[in-house]
């Protein structure tokens, strides 16, 4: 592509956002490079503290049931309390508890706090998520979940690299500066980001019926969705968890698995944008029916896997999936929230990952165990097929995005809610205020590399 055509490209990608997003933006890449704990947690715990791998497992599953708590909590507070708050809250938490975590000596002390780590952590993402919603105009949201989900990879593939090293020279370094780095996002959004939760009227409170909980479980077609998204993300999991252990059995050496997943964080900087770009306008059924499909089958090539090549290509593939499956699900899950429940269905969304993060595991142990690698590789099939025909079904009728609330979600930013800037459309220059070094934001999972 000439230079050119490559800076338009870019620039298109990029501008007609508002200011308040790229903070927020910045925000999710400055928390992802001091990403560090999650990456050397099992390490740290085997050789640095001498405990067993059945225990690293427990830690790593308290981890995972914190975030499963919290989801629901964070979506209730991020609606009531609102997005900042939570956001304040959650953030400085987080801050707080990985410092601690680096201190603990105690069995017990550390599964605890690991505890409370991991409902800290991700109790940000409802909110992240709902106030992206409210800033951003419907048609350009496809686009900011893109570019902010490239930011988390970038800045995860950026602290897992590092981690190697911070690690070699002390662990407690590594727990200290994600801490800091995370307090450092809560000042950002502190000095940097307005409350965007809408105002209602007490006319438009009377008139609307309120959202619970148990809205969010009546809405058939919202928890369907959720459903699917819980079996999507069992699929994509297992790159974390089912992958590692086939390819060891198999043989193969840790770093021959670090040479093939690299290829992941690789193909979604590269090709996140220009893949958004072409998917931005088009039908969200059909993306997330290819997408369930490609990545149900991506995972089932693995079964034929027998080279580091191979295994690498089979990566290539459910990447795809996973570059077009991510923002248009999140999307989704925007178009099919009330405007002033989206923290609660945010939360509900979120919960499906956690979920995901705490099944995987179990599933492929179990399957590799019992039946082999290859009947784990099949299922991966036969879930994406699953899925793939649920969002068939399920999102027949889906009114067009121009016809979903357009006329209050168009203007929610700049009338109906505490955004001063959330109108203020940046230009390049802008970005460039907000971006790192000159840089054009990349995008970034979903456990411990936080995905949705």
């Amino acid at each position: 592509m000439p230079i050119t055509a490559m800076r338009r490209a870019v620039r298109e990608s990029v501008s007609g956002l508002p200011r308040a997003f790229w903070w927020l933006w910045t925000s999710t890449l400055v928390n992802r490079l001091g990403a560090f704990v999650a990456t050397f947690m099992a390490l740290y715990l085997t050789l640095e503290r001498g405990y067993s791998a059945s225990y690293a497992g427990l830690v790593a599953a308290l981890h995972g049931l914190g975030g499963v708590v919290s989801s629901l909590g964070a979506g209730v507070m991020t609606d009531r309390l609102g997005r900042r708050p939570t956001l304040l809250v959650a953030q400085a938490s987080t801050a707080l508890s990985v410092a601690l975590l680096g201190f603990m000596e105690h069995p017990v002390a550390i599964a605890g706090v690991a505890f409370l780590v991991g409902m800290a952590s991700n109790a940000s993402r409802p909110a992240v998520q709902a106030m992206m919603a409210d800033i951003v105009r419907p048609e350009d949201r496809v686009r900011a979940f893109s570019l902010n989900y490239w930011a988390i990879n970038l800045g995860f593939a950026i602290s897992s690299a590092g981690a190697g090293f911070i690690a070699s020279y002390s662990y407690l370094a590594g727990f200290l500066i994600e801490a800091a780095m995370t307090m450092v996002c809560a000042i950002v959004v502190f000095v940097k980001l307005p409350e965007s939760r809408p105002v209602r009227t007490a006319l438009e409170k009377d008139a609307e019926p309120a959202v619970g909980l148990g809205t969010v479980l009546r809405d058939g077609r919202f928890m369907g969705v959720v459903g699917l998204s819980f079996l999507v993300a069992l699929i994509f999991q297992q790159g974390s968890v089912g992958l590692p252990v086939a390819m060891g059995e198999a043989g193969f050496t840790p770093a021959d698995y670090g040479l093939a997943i690299a290829v992941n964080g690789v193909l979604i900087v590269a090709l996140q944008i220009p893949v958004t770009r072409f998917i931005e306008h088009r039908d969200p059924r059909r993306l997330l029916v290819i997408s369930s499909l490609v990545a149900g089958y991506g995972f089932g090539l693995t079964a034929f896997a027998g080279s580091v090549g191979v295994f690498a290509l089979t990566v290539c593939v459910w990447t795809l999936a996973e570059i077009v499956n991510a923002p248009t699900q999140t999307g989704l899950v925007v178009r099919l929230s009330p405007l002033h429940g989206r923290g609660r269905y945010q939360g509900m969304y979120t919960l499906s990952w956690s979920v995901a993060a705490l099944v995987a595991p179990l599933m492929s142990g179990f399957m590799i165990d019992r039946f082999g690698a290859e009947w784990l590789w099949g299922a991966c099939a036969v879930i994406g097929t699953g899925a793939a025909l649920g969002y068939w079904v399920l999102m027949r009728g889906l009114p067009d995005d121009s016809t979903v609330s357009e006329g209050s979600e168009g203007s929610e930013v700049a009338e109906g809610s505490e955004v001063s800037e959330g109108s203020e459309v940046s230009t390049v220059p802008e970005i460039a205020e907000v971006s790192p070094a000159g840089t054009v934001a990349p995008r970034a999972d979903s456990a411990g590399a936080p995905r949705p």
